[in-house]
């Protein structure tokens, strides 16, 4: 398993059932975490919010009857950009709907990840450019 990570390494998949492009990060989870934070940050945007799933799925399993550990760590971090939110708006306000946007970091058994959901075709590539470059820039792509 940890030569299929190494193998995947600077290397895109899509995982078609989520819908979403993956990247696998060679290094700690706390890392890919603070590259997320980081490329965000550092393209004067504002994490609006970081989402513990990781840990609620853990905490709540029991409680539904279930002992599957899906993570060992698993956060997603949601931002907006007001300049890119606005363009997407004004060409269709049901854009709303995609707001605010979404990173997430995964470790799984040791293989680290860090992706986001795919955008519909249109104006809403130009988000999921922006959701690429930062998911490339934070797991070193």
């Amino acid at each position: 398993m940890r030569a299929l990570a190494f193998a995947m390494i600077c290397v895109a998949t899509t995982a078609a059932a989520q819908d979403a492009t993956t990247y696998t990060y060679d290094g700690s989870f706390e890392d890919a975490a603070f590259g997320v934070e980081s490329a965000i940050v550092g393209r004067g945007l504002v994490v609006d919010w970081i989402s513990h799933t990781g840990d609620m799925l853990a905490r709540t399993g029991p409680d539904v009857g279930s002992d599957v550990k899906l993570f060992d760590n698993a956060d997603i971090y949601m931002f907006c950009s007001a300049t890119l939110s606005r363009k997407v708006m004004e060409a269709d306000p049901a854009n709303i709907t995609y707001c605010p946007y979404a990173i997430f970091v995964t470790d799984r058994e040791g293989i680290v990840q860090v992706g986001y959901r795919h955008m519909p075709d249109g104006i809403m590539q130009e988000v999921q450019t922006l959701l690429d470059d930062i998911a490339r820039e934070a797991a070193g792509n």
